[in-house]
């Protein structure tokens, strides 16, 4: 399928002052880092120094990632490195590795769009992998990926019916589905700063070298785990329409500026050419 290329000089990050914080986090604005954990982000936001219940952990990783994200919250805002709260733009396997040991460890509140609860209250599977949507090894090998839910029903939220995020000033959820019934995007207003979850993507998530490598192309949702292609498309230019200036996606590098934003334009314009699979589920 046709790629929207992204050159490196699109990308958010500051690696000079990543490594002077020596926190293994990127950050792309001064309250807002993610770190990459193998193939997918978590996003940390908050100031730097902001200690104990002053910042918001987005997502929650692969499993096996409680330590890193663990560390590098505590490296990056001191104390005990615990959040106010942890919100989930969505609930599959990549994005919740960490969830249960966190939320209990921290002893902390999970807040997510009302659509996506029954996967995060032990009552719902996700429907299997679409391995026909082809476009590399991850795509194939997706069958095997866990599609069973976690449970955190006893500390799980709503997120607020007025589009406020908990501990979150200033931000608001935006509802994207396609990817997930629930799936949802976190919007910043006054700096324009988006996170986008797997609404869209910035690298080919279905070949496991770019996934690796994390090669910039902007991309629709990974395609082999998308059952709802309508509503993916109308989310994707939802978030277009926004003109945002910053983006972090649940998979590849921080984006900003002009370039990202015509590409972006180009993936709502054209999604059906380039995002979605020409070979998938009815």
């Amino acid at each position: 399928m046709t790629q929207i290329p992204l050159s490196s000089a699109a990308e958010a990050e500051q690696a000079a002052f990543d490594f002077d914080r020596n926190d293994d986090t990127r950050q792309i604005v001064p309250d807002v880092a993610y770190r990459q954990l193998a193939i997918v982000n978590v996003i940390f936001v908050g100031f730097e120094g902001a200690g104990d219940g002053n910042w918001v952990l987005v997502d929650a990783g692969i499993p096996g990632s409680a330590y890193a994200i663990r560390s590098a919250a505590g490296a990056r805002f001191g104390g005990q490195g615990r959040p106010a709260c942890i919100v989930m733009t969505h609930a599959h396997f990549d994005h919740v590795g960490a969830l249960e040991t966190l939320a209990n460890e921290w002893d902390v509140p999970v807040y997510a769009h009302h659509a996506e609860h029954p996967y995060l209250d032990g009552t719902r599977n996700y429907p299997p992998a679409d391995p026909s949507v082809g476009g590399g090894l991850l795509a194939l090998l997706s069958p095997l990926f866990p599609t069973r839910p976690v449970d955190v029903a006893s500390r799980l939220y709503d997120l607020p019916v007025d589009h406020t995020v908990p501990f979150m000033q200033d931000w608001r959820w935006v509802p994207t589905p396609g990817h997930t019934p629930g799936h949802v995007s976190l919007w910043r207003e006054r700096d324009r700063v988006l996170i986008a979850g797997d609404a869209f993507i910035t690298t080919r998530q279905e070949s496991v070298y770019a996934a690796m490598t994390q090669s910039p192309v902007m991309h629709g949702p990974p395609m082999y785990f998308t059952p709802d292609w309508a509503s993916a498309k109308s989310s994707v230019r939802q978030l277009a329409a926004l003109r945002p200036e910053v983006v972090v996606t649940g998979h590849g590098a921080a984006m900003q500026g002009s370039e990202m934003r015509s590409a972006l334009d180009a993936l709502a314009e054209r999604f059906d050419e380039v995002a979605m699979p020409p070979h998938r589920r009815a």
